[in-house]
């Protein structure tokens, strides 16, 4: 009886760390997964959000990454849409958007995700508009024949999971980043 008793307890043993690796392993594999997901809708989501400011592109699909009612409340987004963006006046063909992911929570069973990153653009390829030069150069100065700098910034944001994709809830600034190019 002695002998059957111990086999029982090394086999339960045995089992149980056998279950809490191989659950260790789903909980990593799916916040993995998660981490993944959140990266690559904050990448474009921001990248497109920022075509949309600079370059007066079609805001239509930024409700694939942001909900509807963050565009809504995003000032920069409606100047550009109002077409009163400080980039009217330029023509902008391509920015170097960087974005880095700092910090980031959520439970593999969780819809909700907390995110910190740094959104920086450190260069901008463009020109002013040979219709728009003197206003520019009256609300710009010497410099007026380039885009203004993008003001970079330490992020947080809170991600949603809707019908399985992941899109931003809100974005808030923590504080300012001037990065040189």
């Amino acid at each position: 009886m002695k002998k059957l008793r111990r086999f029982i307890w090394y086999l339960a043993s045995r089992l149980m760390l056998i279950l809490i690796v191989v659950s260790l392993c789903v909980v990593t594999f799916y916040y993995a997964m998660n981490a993944t997901n959140i990266y690559i809708v904050l990448k474009d989501g921001m990248a497109k959000r920022a075509q949309v400011i600079m370059m007066g592109e079609s805001a239509n699909d930024l409700t694939k990454f942001f909900q509807g009612n963050y565009l809504q409340r995003d000032e920069n987004l409606q100047l550009a849409i109002d077409g009163k963006s400080p980039y009217t006046y330029y023509t902008v063909r391509g920015i170097d958007h960087r974005l880095s992911m700092t910090w980031m929570w959520c439970w593999p069973w969780d819809s909700t995700a907390r995110v910190t990153f740094t959104e920086t653009i450190p260069r901008i390829d463009g020109r002013v508009n040979g219709k728009n030069a003197d206003a520019a150069k009256a609300l710009y100065g010497e410099g007026y024949q380039s885009p203004p700098r993008w003001q970079g910034g330490r992020y947080t944001a809170t991600l949603v999971k809707e019908n399985n994709q992941w899109h931003i809830r809100s974005i808030a600034l923590v504080e300012l980043v001037n990065e040189e190019p």
